[in-house]
């Protein structure tokens, strides 16, 4: 039997985090979280945080202040412990958001908010698939 795929939440809010995790975990899969305020301010090393858990699939959220959040998404393009993973963006600015991420960046989906949690789950599912992690 394969493991359940590990997807990485990573939002600026708790109550999010928490409504995602759950969703996720109710479909399979096991969730670890970290808040971008976390990364941003070095309480959460993500070079650790990858090697620790070795994500398949990340859902990653761009949300105001955008350059900021979408800085620290290049980071974490650009960090080779998860350069290769899926990810399944969140933003409320969806339309200027898909032309911001650059054509070859393992990006599955880029969802819209509001949005509902099963299109998450769904974008997670495909993602997982598509790496052959699910």
């Amino acid at each position: 039997m394969t493991p359940p795929a590990v997807v990485a939440v990573i939002n600026t809010s708790a109550d999010v985090i928490d409504m995602l995790r759950f969703s996720l975990e109710r479909a399979g899969f096991v969730v670890v979280t970290a808040t971008t305020d976390a990364i941003r301010d070095g309480e959460i090393d993500l070079e650790h945080f990858a090697r620790q858990h070795e994500p398949g699939v990340i859902v990653y959220d761009i949300a105001p202040p955008y350059e900021e959040n979408f800085r620290l998404f290049q980071h974490l393009r650009a960090s080779e412990a998860l350069r290769d993973r899926a990810i399944v963006l969140t933003t409320t600015n969806a339309r200027h958001l898909v032309k911001l991420v650059e054509e070859g960046t393992v990006v599955h989906e880029v969802v819209g908010k509001p949005y509902d949690l099963d299109q998450i789950v769904t974008a997670v599912e495909q993602a997982a698939q598509s790496r052959g992690t699910r």
